[in-house]
This record gives C-alpha cells, sequence and structure tokens, in this order.
C-alpha cells in the first residue's frame, strides 16, 4: 500500500528530468549521488554537466591527474569526496576494467561509498531491487512511523535500514527510491514541509500529532569549537600571489590556498621546507566566517609584500606564483575563492 500510493504520487508529481536520470550508466550515477551528499539538487546540477563534460567516462577520470579533478570540485565543498571519486575510479579502472561490480556488498569496498549509495547505483543504473537510505528517506520514514528514538543512533539506524528494506518493493523498485527521495527533497522538507501535498496526509502519524517538523529526532550535536587563522595574501612586485598546495589530508586535502598560520604567530617571515623570506605589512581585509563539519573557521585575511626587490623563484609543486588573470592550477576552497574576489 505504502509503495502503490508513492509510486501513484510519484508519476504525476515526481521529478522525471534531473541531468543523471538521463542514460543512468553506473558512472553517472555515482557521480550524482556522490555530488548530492550534503548538497542541494539546483546547487548540483551546473557542477555534474561540467564535471560530465570534462570527465565523460571512469577512463577519462582515471586518466586525469587529481588537480583537474578538484578544479571542477572546487565550491561544492567536501572535498574528501572529490578525493574518493578520482581513488576509485583508478581501482575501477585498474582492478574491475572501468566497470562497477554489480553487488551492494562490493561497491561499498570502493572509496567513499556507503550502503545507500551503492544502492542508489545499483538501483538506478541496473534497476535491480536495492534499498537507499539517504537524509531523504531516513526524514519521510522518520515522519510517517513517528520514530521517538534519535535516527543518529546505530540501533535506530539498522531499524530503519529494516525497515526501508521492508517497503521496497521488488518490482519497480528503481521507481519507488527516486519516488521517496523526491517526496523528501520537494515536499517532506526538513523545516517547512507542505504536508498538505503529501500523499500520506492521512497515514502520516507526525502530521496526526501535529508536530511534524519535531522529527527525525537526533541527538543534539555539542556546540561547534572556533579555530581562528591568519591568511597570508603574499605578493610579489609583479602582483602575482603566493599559493600552496595544502597537504592531501586533513581540512581542503589536496586544494590550493594561501599560507595561514595562527594569530600569534610571526607573519613577517615566511618560512617553507627549505624557503624562507622577509615580508612586509600592507593590509588586511575583512574576517572571513567559514562553517565545517565540526569547528567554525574565523580567517583574518592580512595582505603581505615580499620584502627582496627581486621576484622569488622556486622549484616546487607545492608553491607557485599566481596571477589574478590566470587559470587556477587547482581546486580552491569557497574562502579563498571569496579572497580571489575582494582582491580583484
Amino acid at each position: 500500500m505504502f509503495s502503490k500510493k508513492l509510486l501513484k504520487w510519484y508519476k504525476k508529481y515526481g521529478r522525471h528530468d534531473l541531468p543523471w536520470q538521463k542514460n543512468p550508466t553506473p558512472y553517472r550515477v555515482w557521480i550524482s549521488e556522490i555530488m548530492l551528499q550534503q548538497t542541494q539538487v539546483v546547487t548540483v546540477i551546473p557542477y555534474y554537466e561540467r564535471f560530465m563534460q570534462r570527465f565523460p567516462s571512469i577512463k577519462a577520470l582515471s586518466a586525469a591527474n587529481e588537480d583537474d579533478v578538484l578544479s571542477h570540485w572546487s565550491g561544492l565543498g567536501y572535498y574528501a569526496r572529490a578525493r574518493n571519486i578520482y581513488k576509485t575510479a583508478k581501482i575501477l579502472h585498474e582492478k574491475y576494467h572501468g566497470r562497477f561490480p554489480t553487488t551492494v556488498d562490493k561497491i561499498c569496498t570502493l572509496p567513499g561509498i556507503g550502503k545507500s549509495t551503492a544502492g542508489a547505483i545499483i538501483s538506478f543504473a541496473l534497476q535491480k531491487k536495492a534499498v537507499i537510505l539517504d537524509g531523504n528517506v531516513k526524514r519521510v520514514l522518520a515522519r510517517y512511523f513517528a520514530i521517538e528514538k534519535p535516527i543518529n543512533k546505530t540501533q535506530t539506524m539498522d531499524e530503519m535500514w529494516m525497515l526501508a528494506e521492508k517497503l521496497t518493493p521488488e518490482k519497480n523498485a528503481h521507481q519507488y527510491n527516486q519516488a521517496i527521495m523526491d517526496l523528501g527533497a520537494t515536499v517532506c522538507t526538513r523545516t517547512k514541509p507542505r504536508c498538505t501535498d503529501c500523499p500520506f496526509l492521512s497515514d502520516c502519524r507526525a502530521y496526526q500529532n501535529n508536530q511534524p517538523t519535531f522529527y527525525p529526532i537526533k541527538i543534539a550535536k555539542k556546540t561547534r569549537p572556533v579555530k581562528k587563522i591568519r591568511m597570508l595574501i603574499i605578493q610579489n612586485n609583479q602582483q602575482e600571489l603566493l599559493l600552496l598546495k595544502r597537504p592531501s589530508k586533513g581540512i581542503w586535502g589536496g586544494l590550493w590556498s594561501f599560507p595561514e598560520c595562527d594569530l600569534h604567530d610571526n607573519y613577517a617571515i615566511f618560512q617553507h621546507k627549505n624557503i624562507t623570506f622577509a615580508l612586509k605589512y600592507i593590509d588586511e581585509l575583512e574576517k572571513i566566517t567559514h562553517q565545517l563539519t565540526h569547528f567554525t573557521l574565523e580567517i583574518f585575511p592580512m595582505i603581505l609584500k615580499v620584502h627582496s626587490r627581486a621576484a622569488l623563484k622556486f622549484d616546487t609543486k607545492e608553491l607557485i606564483w599566481y596571477k589574478l588573470s590566470e587559470k587556477l592550477p587547482g581546486g580552491v576552497a569557497a574562502p579563498v575563492a571569496k579572497l580571489f574576489g575582494m582582491l580583484v
């Protein structure tokens, strides 16, 4: 009954023309699912289309370099997703002859792919029964059944997987999965659900209790700590800016950024490995506040100039002089892109 009512709604009101719904190969579905994690459809569409144009296949993606991949991800955030996509493409090309495995368990062994994403690949690309439990699905089920337990507890998640398995039909599972995700994304939304447009208006326990936004229940997160750093916008006499490639692990891994230091560190001397030079203070820019998963980052940008009259040269892949009129060498995080805009 649940699936029939949902599929009837989907046929009339669901989304049928998203870019990844056209020619839904495992590769195309995979890229869309990873991009859609923590990111809205309207934001993803232009990124997805540019990404597919540049990397139309697993082979093309595996042959690229990481900087190119990150540059096409620049602005989407959660950059570990892009690094995992690149790693997975390499594995698929070398180990699986450029094809995806055909079971959820095997797909889950690939970097950055969980059970729900693997289920989406099997369901949408191969049109086989597989279960999906993304954020939209969790919200629909939590409200429909008025689940009183916090959904970010392991026991509750296990129970929700069993519930999702039970509700997913054997036939037309791919349409059912798209339908329940669409319902969560367009009707059963997080803050302002359109309950009167929902096909489950008469069945939803959360609506009957007059408290739809009370669900899903989550364990309260701790207050995010605040980290303060100084970003050093270092210029030379040619009006070029010093960019540093960040380590592959950690915040903004593999992206290009301005050098940074603690607020109490000496900013008059720049040091990186065997490179050292003196800096002269020029100006400061407005503070930038950036929310990350586990903490709030406060960035205090400072413009500095190389003390030496000569243009400093160095032979390193981690450090470059960059002109704002040039193409970026790779991906940059949102605060760095914002600083570029302030400098133009």
